[in-house]
């Protein structure tokens, strides 16, 4: 290190690599020379030398292979976990020497283990030694890959630790592929000075430890509460809007619901939705341990930036990467989307429209999980000239935006459906197939004023008998709002972009909606 320092550079570590920069080096300068992974306005934690601490104690391993890591962390204290602790570094080398439906096994190798006959109980993703003819000279390390019992040869304490990410790098391994390296990660204590900030322009010091964002590696036992996260996290990032000593929490989706699917603990970065109950939909990651729940449904894990996560400070945003990346085809042109699934070894499947103009409105299965296993996926075209982008108005009505995404879907998909009710003259009215004004507010918001525009979108707010219904106008009106009620009855949500599209539609058609980008604007 002081080599660097003699040489006019200092040291920092960017999301674990080391960079070397001249002195007086900002966050920015840190960013640009790493070529981190970085969002505009998201909030990047760093931890300064000395004083952010690390402890004594190893609980987490990170276990390199032929085809990805996956992470172990000790459960408590035994004998096993011991022997892990002083000889991890030996099993480096070892080959994948059987795999079944239920487990997968590492070595051999030898292990100051006593081997037993007994029966063992093994939760999915435990970690234990077993014995090959209860002879510890051929011992192995064995993960379970779905919850069972059998006789392994394993040590009376049993179980040592748990994979806690990495999960789907588990059911890739087979024979021919082997552990390449072990590395230990030592535990961070929250006790040293530390700082979460936004501003580029932060100069950093020599040892200063950067982390610029947070990887979550997605449960595959939660497809639909993959899709929560995924639709939580489509601009990139996670807002913290509350933080406790135990968690820090995203509200984006409070009151949405999504199907409990996972019953595992809360370990330390652990990212678990709420399924029932007040706070149903709120989205969660863990700073500690926590024992796990029946309305807390895991989604997944993280895979870096637990220590973002814990200098995390209310009313920030965190850049979020998650593995796999989600899986939305809606809105592409087929050709866009074979380009995208053919790097995943996915076949497309194409129903519909399917001439060069179309765009894709459908696709199943919905979950991107579940497209991952199938290795197929089917989509529906339709005509470019049936999907419509719209700029909408979240400053001015947010209470009826949060009606009108969750009832045409605009919550989870890209693209969302309007089927038209009615038309006349050049008044198009639209309903929703899914009643959400039965169960969301449309008190009166962002009310027109003297007049309303050609492509303004409005939605019938509480003051009218019809609350709940979409319209636009083609021409300018004095009179009336796009669904034809007077404006104290009706709240301005947006308005569509290519208005032009609508003269070719008709009762019963289906108007898909999909949001304007900034180029789009």
């Amino acid at each position: 290190m002081e080599a660097i320092i003699l040489s006019g550079k200092i040291s920092v570590e960017v999301n674990n690599n080391q960079v070397a920069l001249p002195p007086g080096s900002t966050l920015g300068d840190a960013i640009k020379a790493s070529q981190a992974p970085y969002r505009k306005g998201t909030a990047i934690g760093i931890l300064k030398k000395d004083e952010g601490r690390k402890s004594g104690a190893i609980i987490d391993y990170v276990v390199k292979t032929s085809k990805g890591d996956f992470r172990i962390e000790l459960e408590g204290d035994s004998a096993s976990a011991d022997v892990w602790a002083e000889h991890f570094n030996e099993y480096e080398g070892t080959k994948v020497r059987w795999d079944s439906r239920d487990a997968l096994a590492f070595g051999p190798f030898k292990a100051d283990i006593v081997p037993t006959h007994s029966l063992l109980s093994l939760n999915k993703y435990d970690v234990v030694f077993g014995a090959g003819g209860l002879d510890p000279d051929n011992s192995h390390m064995i993960i379970a890959l779905e919850d069972h019992s059998s006789e392994y040869g394993t040590p009376e304490d049993g179980i040592f630790g748990k994979v806690v990410s990495g999960i789907n790098i588990l059911s890739e391994l087979g024979s021919g592929d082997s552990i390449i390296d072990i590395e230990p990660v030592l535990e961070w204590e929250e006790t040293g000075e530390h700082l979460c900030t936004t501003d580029l322009s932060t100069v950093i010091e020599e040892g200063s430890r950067i982390f610029t964002y947070i990887g979550v590696e997605i449960d595959p036992e939660a497809p639909e509460g993959a899709e929560h996260f995924f639709a939580l996290t489509r601009d990139g990032t996670f807002d913290v809007e509350f933080v406790s000593s135990s968690f820090i929490s995203d509200h984006s989706l409070h009151g949405e619901m999504c199907k409990f699917e996972n019953f595992d603990p809360r370990t330390k970065g652990s990212v678990w939705v709420r399924t029932v109950g007040y706070g149903t939909g709120k989205v969660f990651i863990a700073k500690d341990d926590r024992p796990a729940s029946i309305m807390h449904s895991i989604v997944g894990h993280l895979s870096h930036g637990v220590e973002l996560v814990q200098m995390a400070e209310s009313d920030q945003k965190l850049m979020v990467k998650t593995s796999p990346e989600p899986i939305w085809l809606l809105g592409l042109s087929f050709k866009e989307a074979e380009g995208k699934l053919t790097a995943l070894g996915i076949e497309l499947v194409k129903q519909g429209y399917t001439e060069d103009d179309a765009v894709i409105v459908e696709q199943k299965p919905a979950h991107s999980i579940d497209v991952l296993k199938e290795g197929k996926v089917e989509v529906v075209g339709v005509p470019d000239s049936k999907l419509v982008s719209v700029k909408l108005y979240d400053e001015l009505a947010p209470k009826t935006l949060d009606f009108f995404r969750h009832a045409i879907d605009l919550q989870f998909k890209p693209v969302g459906a309007l089927p038209i009710m009615m038309t006349y003259e050049n008044t198009y009215i639209f309903k929703a197939e899914k009643s959400a004004e039965k169960y969301k507010e449309i008190l009166p918001e962002n009310v027109p004023q003297g007049k309303v525009a050609a492509g303004e979108l409005g939605v019938t707010n509480q003051a009218a008998k019809r609350h709940g219904m979409v319209g636009v106008k083609l021409e300018d009106d004095d009179v009336f709002g796009p669904t034809g009620e007077k404006f104290t009855s009706t709240n301005i949500i947006g308005r569509i972009l290519e208005p032009e599209k609508l003269k070719g539609m008709k009762d019963g058609d289906i108007m898909y909606v999909i949001e304007a980008t900034e180029s789009d604007q």
